[in-house]
């Protein structure tokens, strides 16, 4: 979006609210419209009043590609926050510079990522395609959750998946063995917005 000289016949509002430099350069970020021209803080603080009860943990033991597409989505779906557990660095190409608007913590490992739920209150429901899991499709996800995900490839650890509280699997139905992690976080974190979501606040 240009300058707001070039599309409003009227000055801006006065709204602390809006960047002063994007009004008159113009705002190209990766943002829906009713944030266009709105300053990075304000936006984040806007996101944190209506931010939903769910948290994505993604486990990166081997620098993992898919946490920017993981926290990309966790942005479009307003979660509380993502998790990275294990290595600190990620590569952030993927989420498209939506790692400033989204609460982003780190675990040195599985432990602490389990007790830092567990004093939360917060159920952990690994996201797996493993022998006894929970169809997601049929799942009633808890409200107040972490959504666990594993590496690409070996997936959730065995030790987070033994002391999850629930373990879902996507239905597939191709040869493939198992899809993308950051297209199942993807799934998974719209089971939850369909099953508690206020769908009347989306966009």
């Amino acid at each position: 979006m240009g300058p707001w000289s070039d599309t409003h016949d009227d000055p801006p509002p006065d709204d602390d609210r809006l960047d002063t430099e994007l009004l008159a350069e113009g705002d190209r970020r990766n943002v829906v419209d009713p944030y266009r021209y709105w300053r990075r803080e304000a936006i984040v603080a806007d996101l944190g009043a209506r931010r939903h009860a769910f948290h994505v943990a993604i486990e990166n033991f081997a620098h993992d590609a898919n946490i920017g597409t993981v926290v990309r989505t966790a942005n479009a779906f307003n979660a509380a926050a993502v998790h990275i557990v294990g290595r600190r660095r990620w590569n952030r190409r993927g989420a498209m510079v939506t790692d400033r608007y989204q609460h982003i913590e780190h675990h040195a490992d599985v432990d602490a990522l389990l007790r830092w739920a567990r004093d939360r209150d917060l159920a952990v429901v690994a996201v797996d395609n493993t022998p006894g899991a929970t169809r997601l499709e049929t799942a009633d996800l808890p409200r107040d959750c972490v959504l666990l995900f594993g590496q690409e490839g070996p997936g959730v650890s065995d030790d987070a998946r033994a002391r999850a509280d629930l373990t879902v699997s996507i239905a597939q139905f191709g040869s493939t063995r198992s899809i993308n992690a950051g297209v199942a976080a993807g799934i998974a974190m719209h089971a939850w917005i369909r099953q508690h979501a206020d769908l009347g606040q989306a966009w």
